[in-house]
Protein backbone atom coordinates (compact mmCIF):
# COMPACT_ATOMS: atom_id res chain seq x y z
CA UNK A 1 0.00 0.00 0.00
CA UNK A 2 1.23 3.55 -0.73
CA UNK A 3 1.73 6.12 1.41
CA UNK A 4 -1.16 8.45 1.92
CA UNK A 5 -1.44 12.10 1.64
CA UNK A 6 -3.97 14.73 1.40
CA UNK A 7 -6.10 15.68 -1.80
CA UNK A 8 -8.37 18.55 -2.21
CA UNK A 9 -11.53 17.83 -4.04
CA UNK A 10 -11.23 21.68 -6.53
CA UNK A 11 -14.18 20.52 -8.92
CA UNK A 12 -17.41 17.48 -8.01
CA UNK A 13 -19.31 17.64 -11.32
CA UNK A 14 -22.84 15.49 -11.72
CA UNK A 15 -22.28 13.16 -15.36
CA UNK A 16 -25.83 11.21 -14.88
CA UNK A 17 -28.31 10.58 -12.12
CA UNK A 18 -26.13 8.10 -9.97
CA UNK A 19 -22.49 8.57 -11.29
CA UNK A 20 -20.37 12.18 -9.66
CA UNK A 21 -17.03 12.89 -11.15
CA UNK A 22 -14.24 14.02 -7.94
CA UNK A 23 -11.16 16.51 -9.24
CA UNK A 24 -8.58 15.87 -6.79
CA UNK A 25 -5.02 18.23 -6.45
CA UNK A 26 -2.64 17.55 -3.63
CA UNK A 27 -3.52 19.91 -0.39
CA UNK A 28 0.02 20.90 -0.31
CA UNK A 29 0.62 22.21 -3.87
CA UNK A 30 2.67 19.75 -4.83
CA UNK A 31 2.91 19.07 -8.71
CA UNK A 32 0.40 15.53 -9.73
CA UNK A 33 2.68 12.65 -10.23
CA UNK A 34 2.17 10.79 -13.30
CA UNK A 35 -0.13 8.48 -14.16
CA UNK A 36 -0.62 5.19 -16.13
CA UNK A 37 -4.25 4.75 -17.75
CA UNK A 38 -6.38 2.28 -16.25
CA UNK A 39 -4.54 2.86 -12.15
CA UNK A 40 -6.65 3.73 -9.17
CA UNK A 41 -6.65 5.69 -5.69
CA UNK A 42 -7.43 4.38 -2.52
CA UNK A 43 -9.29 6.42 -0.14
CA UNK A 44 -9.95 6.76 3.50
CA UNK A 45 -13.63 6.64 3.74
CA UNK A 46 -15.31 7.11 7.30
CA UNK A 47 -16.70 4.26 8.76
CA UNK A 48 -18.66 2.73 11.72
CA UNK A 49 -16.83 3.71 15.09
CA UNK A 50 -14.65 5.87 13.43
CA UNK A 51 -12.68 3.12 11.84
CA UNK A 52 -11.39 4.29 8.29
CA UNK A 53 -12.35 1.74 5.63
CA UNK A 54 -10.25 1.71 2.03
CA UNK A 55 -12.21 2.07 -0.94
CA UNK A 56 -10.70 1.87 -4.62
CA UNK A 57 -12.06 4.48 -7.11
CA UNK A 58 -10.03 4.70 -10.65
CA UNK A 59 -8.86 7.56 -12.56
CA UNK A 60 -11.21 8.61 -15.47
CA UNK A 61 -8.86 11.87 -16.14
CA UNK A 62 -6.31 11.59 -18.99
CA UNK A 63 -3.55 10.04 -17.19
CA UNK A 64 -0.80 13.07 -18.99
CA UNK A 65 -3.04 15.77 -17.25
CA UNK A 66 -0.73 17.60 -14.71
CA UNK A 67 -3.34 19.99 -13.36
CA UNK A 68 -5.86 16.83 -11.48
CA UNK A 69 -6.75 13.68 -10.80
CA UNK A 70 -10.24 12.53 -11.64
CA UNK A 71 -12.51 9.49 -9.71
CA UNK A 72 -15.64 9.17 -11.59
CA UNK A 73 -18.01 7.33 -9.28
CA UNK A 74 -21.58 5.55 -9.20
CA UNK A 75 -23.48 6.33 -5.46
CA UNK A 76 -24.29 2.66 -5.00
CA UNK A 77 -27.75 2.18 -2.94
CA UNK A 78 -28.91 -0.84 -1.96
CA UNK A 79 -30.89 -3.13 -4.74
CA UNK A 80 -34.21 -2.91 -5.37
CA UNK A 81 -34.87 -6.63 -4.68
CA UNK A 82 -32.61 -6.31 -1.51
CA UNK A 83 -33.64 -2.84 0.26
CA UNK A 84 -32.59 -4.28 3.47
CA UNK A 85 -28.83 -4.56 2.59
CA UNK A 86 -26.62 -1.45 3.48
CA UNK A 87 -25.77 1.39 1.13
CA UNK A 88 -22.39 1.42 -0.09
CA UNK A 89 -20.35 3.61 2.31
CA UNK A 90 -17.60 4.89 0.28
CA UNK A 91 -19.75 6.13 -2.13
CA UNK A 92 -22.53 7.51 -0.37
CA UNK A 93 -19.79 8.75 1.65
CA UNK A 94 -18.33 10.87 -1.54
CA UNK A 95 -22.01 12.11 -2.94
CA UNK A 96 -24.03 13.34 0.20
CA UNK A 97 -20.34 14.30 2.19
CA UNK A 98 -17.63 15.95 0.26
CA UNK A 99 -17.99 18.60 -1.78
CA UNK A 100 -15.48 21.28 -3.28
CA UNK A 101 -13.03 22.35 -1.23
CA UNK A 102 -12.97 19.62 0.60
CA UNK A 103 -10.27 17.39 1.63
CA UNK A 104 -9.97 13.40 1.38
CA UNK A 105 -6.56 11.17 2.35
CA UNK A 106 -6.13 8.98 -0.67
CA UNK A 107 -2.93 7.28 -2.17
CA UNK A 108 -1.56 8.63 -5.16
CA UNK A 109 -2.42 6.53 -8.36
CA UNK A 110 -1.41 2.76 -8.08
CA UNK A 111 -2.74 -0.97 -9.58
CA UNK A 112 -1.63 -3.21 -12.54
CA UNK A 113 -4.73 -2.96 -14.58
CA UNK A 114 -2.53 -1.22 -17.23
CA UNK A 115 -2.29 -0.16 -20.99
CA UNK A 116 0.54 -1.23 -22.46
CA UNK A 117 0.92 1.71 -24.71
CA UNK A 118 4.67 -0.12 -26.21
CA UNK A 119 1.99 -2.38 -28.17
CA UNK A 120 1.28 -1.46 -31.55
CA UNK A 121 -2.02 -3.98 -31.61
CA UNK A 122 -5.45 -3.06 -32.05
CA UNK A 123 -7.82 -2.08 -28.93
CA UNK A 124 -10.74 -3.36 -27.85
CA UNK A 125 -12.30 -1.35 -24.44
CA UNK A 126 -15.02 -2.33 -23.16
CA UNK A 127 -17.38 -0.92 -20.52
CA UNK A 128 -20.34 -2.05 -18.35
CA UNK A 129 -21.47 1.09 -16.42
CA UNK A 130 -19.39 2.72 -14.31
CA UNK A 131 -16.73 0.57 -15.59
CA UNK A 132 -16.23 3.42 -17.75
CA UNK A 133 -13.86 5.17 -15.84
CA UNK A 134 -10.23 3.39 -16.84
CA UNK A 135 -11.59 2.49 -20.01
CA UNK A 136 -12.03 6.99 -20.83
CA UNK A 137 -8.63 6.96 -18.97
CA UNK A 138 -7.39 4.96 -21.36
CA UNK A 139 -8.90 6.30 -24.51
CA UNK A 140 -7.43 9.84 -23.88
CA UNK A 141 -4.27 8.05 -24.59
CA UNK A 142 -5.20 6.11 -27.88
CA UNK A 143 -7.03 8.81 -29.66
CA UNK A 144 -5.40 10.27 -32.20
CA UNK A 145 -2.48 7.48 -31.91
CA UNK A 146 -1.49 4.86 -34.82
CA UNK A 147 -3.12 1.89 -33.01
CA UNK A 148 -7.18 1.25 -34.20
CA UNK A 149 -9.26 1.98 -31.61
CA UNK A 150 -12.86 0.23 -30.68
CA UNK A 151 -14.25 1.91 -27.80
CA UNK A 152 -17.85 -0.74 -26.72
CA UNK A 153 -19.97 0.72 -23.81
CA UNK A 154 -22.99 -1.16 -22.42
CA UNK A 155 -25.34 0.51 -19.97
CA UNK A 156 -29.09 1.10 -19.05
CA UNK A 157 -30.11 4.05 -21.10
CA UNK A 158 -29.02 7.78 -21.35
CA UNK A 159 -30.16 8.71 -17.81
CA UNK A 160 -26.94 6.91 -15.65
CA UNK A 161 -24.34 7.16 -18.96
CA UNK A 162 -21.28 9.26 -17.73
CA UNK A 163 -19.33 10.78 -19.61
CA UNK A 164 -21.11 11.16 -23.06
CA UNK A 165 -19.84 14.14 -24.58
CA UNK A 166 -16.59 13.68 -23.52
CA UNK A 167 -16.40 10.17 -25.40
CA UNK A 168 -17.93 11.48 -28.24
CA UNK A 169 -15.64 14.30 -29.00
CA UNK A 170 -12.66 11.92 -28.51
CA UNK A 171 -14.70 9.50 -30.67
CA UNK A 172 -13.23 12.03 -33.33
CA UNK A 173 -9.99 10.98 -33.77
CA UNK A 174 -9.27 8.96 -37.33
CA UNK A 175 -8.48 6.27 -35.26
CA UNK A 176 -11.25 5.81 -32.86
CA UNK A 177 -14.81 4.10 -32.94
CA UNK A 178 -16.94 4.40 -30.64
CA UNK A 179 -20.40 1.96 -30.35
CA UNK A 180 -22.77 2.35 -27.24
CA UNK A 181 -25.35 -0.07 -26.09
CA UNK A 182 -28.31 0.78 -24.50
CA UNK A 183 -30.19 -1.93 -22.85
CA UNK A 184 -33.59 -0.05 -22.44
CA UNK A 185 -33.49 3.23 -24.23
CA UNK A 186 -36.18 5.68 -23.43
CA UNK A 187 -37.97 8.17 -25.81
CA UNK A 188 -35.41 11.07 -25.33
CA UNK A 189 -32.24 8.32 -26.04
CA UNK A 190 -34.15 8.07 -29.30
CA UNK A 191 -34.70 11.19 -30.13
CA UNK A 192 -31.13 11.89 -29.04
CA UNK A 193 -29.52 9.43 -31.24
CA UNK A 194 -26.91 8.76 -27.95
CA UNK A 195 -26.79 5.27 -28.61
CA UNK A 196 -26.18 2.73 -31.47
CA UNK A 197 -27.64 -0.60 -30.91
CA UNK A 198 -30.08 -1.63 -27.95
CA UNK A 199 -30.29 -4.54 -25.51
CA UNK A 200 -26.55 -6.42 -25.13
CA UNK A 201 -23.31 -6.76 -26.88
CA UNK A 202 -23.80 -9.72 -28.76
CA UNK A 203 -21.79 -11.86 -31.09
CA UNK A 204 -23.86 -9.79 -33.97
CA UNK A 205 -22.45 -6.75 -32.42
CA UNK A 206 -18.88 -7.61 -32.53
CA UNK A 207 -19.02 -9.04 -36.25
CA UNK A 208 -20.63 -6.16 -37.37
CA UNK A 209 -18.01 -3.63 -35.62
CA UNK A 210 -15.00 -5.17 -35.60
CA UNK A 211 -12.81 -7.01 -38.36
CA UNK A 212 -10.96 -9.49 -38.18
CA UNK A 213 -7.06 -8.50 -36.14
CA UNK A 214 -5.45 -10.17 -32.69
CA UNK A 215 -6.82 -7.46 -30.57
CA UNK A 216 -5.99 -6.74 -27.08
CA UNK A 217 -8.99 -6.29 -25.33
CA UNK A 218 -9.16 -4.37 -21.51
CA UNK A 219 -12.37 -4.43 -20.32
CA UNK A 220 -13.95 -3.17 -16.79
CA UNK A 221 -17.76 -3.12 -15.34
CA UNK A 222 -19.81 -5.46 -12.85
CA UNK A 223 -19.57 -9.15 -12.62
CA UNK A 224 -21.95 -10.53 -14.52
CA UNK A 225 -21.35 -8.29 -17.54
CA UNK A 226 -17.67 -9.04 -17.16
CA UNK A 227 -18.60 -12.89 -17.30
CA UNK A 228 -20.69 -12.68 -20.32
CA UNK A 229 -18.09 -10.37 -22.55
CA UNK A 230 -15.07 -12.88 -21.22
CA UNK A 231 -17.40 -15.65 -22.54
CA UNK A 232 -18.02 -13.53 -25.64
CA UNK A 233 -14.49 -12.71 -26.43
CA UNK A 234 -13.49 -16.24 -26.46
CA UNK A 235 -16.16 -17.01 -28.78
CA UNK A 236 -14.70 -14.50 -31.00
CA UNK A 237 -11.49 -15.78 -31.12
CA UNK A 238 -10.15 -13.43 -28.87
CA UNK A 239 -6.95 -15.18 -27.47
CA UNK A 240 -7.08 -15.35 -23.83
CA UNK A 241 -3.98 -13.77 -22.97
CA UNK A 242 -5.17 -10.96 -24.66
CA UNK A 243 -7.96 -10.16 -22.34
CA UNK A 244 -7.03 -8.03 -19.84
CA UNK A 245 -9.79 -6.84 -17.19
CA UNK A 246 -10.47 -4.95 -13.55
CA UNK A 247 -13.02 -5.83 -11.04
CA UNK A 248 -14.92 -3.39 -9.03
CA UNK A 249 -14.74 -4.80 -5.81
CA UNK A 250 -13.28 -7.94 -5.02
CA UNK A 251 -11.32 -9.82 -7.41
CA UNK A 252 -12.75 -12.97 -9.18
CA UNK A 253 -11.56 -15.89 -11.46
CA UNK A 254 -12.90 -14.99 -14.68
CA UNK A 255 -12.36 -18.70 -15.77
CA UNK A 256 -13.97 -20.31 -13.19
CA UNK A 257 -16.54 -18.14 -13.22
CA UNK A 258 -17.10 -18.76 -16.83
CA UNK A 259 -17.06 -22.46 -16.51
CA UNK A 260 -20.08 -22.26 -14.20
CA UNK A 261 -22.58 -20.33 -16.03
Amino acid sequence: MGSFKQYRVIKKTRDSSIISSFYLVPADGEKIEPAIPGQFMSLKIPGPGGRPLLRNYSLSSDARNPEYYRLTVKREVAPPDAPDAPDGIGSCYLHDQINEGDEITATKPRGEFLLDEESTRPVILLSGGVGLSPMVSMLHSLAGGNRPVWYIHACENGDVHALHDEVVELGKAENVTIHTVYRVPDEADRKAGTFDSEGFVTMEVLQKLLPEDDYEVYMCGPTPFMVAMYKLLLSFGIKKDNINFEFFGQACDLDELASES
